[in-house]
């Protein structure tokens, strides 16, 4: 999970950079790219499941989602402080459970409600709206957590035939020509000294998918979930330090209420199933 937490910022650092110099379309066509070149390296174990083609309409349809909810999520790393975006997008959870009542018809339980709440009074004290002017794009990074649940919900249908290296294959397949067409909308010209920063980019978002999912095979999520917090302060020490970025006590109390309204109802759901 540290490695992962370091691989989240380091691919937000990465993207921002380049957004400084390319459009928002072609930083997610080149973090594409740089997975292309990895999994062209490393995924050939899997060719023979690919070639069975399992699940291809849920595939797009998965990647589609989390491509839009990418973009949007990219434009808040560059327009809010680090910190905010990690805090906003700890909203997460509270959509997966929102969504897997809509779709997969699991029930809404009390302390998932609750958590909703929770979460949603947290987003109040970080946005605070009335406060002078509330800034689009914490609406837009919002919108990219609703994004990234829907794809989450998407995963767990295909984790029932599909195994987990062969739907990160399957992201940047689809993905990679997405990218493409929309980074032809705004084409701006490529440096050199762009290189290591799509390198920063693409491989830390690999990377901190990856080690996720390795950290979530050895423990369980109601440990993860605190650990993968402490993002929120490392984006913030590290926006302050390579930004210049205030340090906001909101940003933290609102992120706190958000967090602890999620483990609440993970661990309480815990206890009832080990009745």
């Amino acid at each position: 999970m540290g490695l992962s937490m370091i691989a989240f910022i380091g691919m937000s650092v990465g993207s921002r950079e380049l957004a400084g110099t390319l459009s928002i379309q072609q930083v997610l066509f080149f973090r594409a790219l740089v997975g292309l070149f990895v999994i062209l390296t490393l995924g050939r174990s899997l060719v023979l499941e690919l070639r069975n083609g399992t699940q291809i309409p849920l595939h797009v349809m998965r990647n589609v989602v989390h491509f839009f909810a990418q973009y949007l999520w990219t434009i808040g790393i560059v327009m809010l402080p680090l910190a905010s975006v990690f805090a906003l997008e700890f909203t997460m959870p509270i959509w997966v459970a929102f969504f897997a009542f809509l779709f997969l018809k699991e029930q809404l339980t009390t302390p998932r409600i609750l958590a909703t709440v929770g979460g949603f009074i947290g987003v109040l004290i970080i946005v605070r709206p009335g406060i002078g002017m509330v800034d689009p794009a914490a609406g837009l990074v919002l919108i990219a957590a609703a994004g990234y649940g829907v794809s989450l919900i998407f995963v767990k249908q295909l984790t029932r035939e599909v195994s987990p290296g062969a739907i990160v294959v399957w992201m940047i397949l689809i993905q990679l020509p997405l990218g493409f067409l929309a980074s032809l909308t705004d084409w701006r010209p490529v440096s050199f000294t762009d290189i290591p920063w799509m390198l920063v980019a693409g491989l830390g978002a690999l990377a901190a998918h990856y080690c996720q999912a390795q950290a979530l095979k050895r423990l369980d999520a109601s440990v993860v979930m605190p650990i993968d917090f402490l993002r929120v302060p490392m984006a913030a020490l590290v926006g302050y330090y390579a930004y210049a970025e205030a340090i906001d006590v909101w940003v933290f109390l609102g992120g706190g209420i958000i967090l602890f309204s999620n483990y609440r109802a993970v661990m309480v759901e815990r206890r009832k199933a080990t009745l």
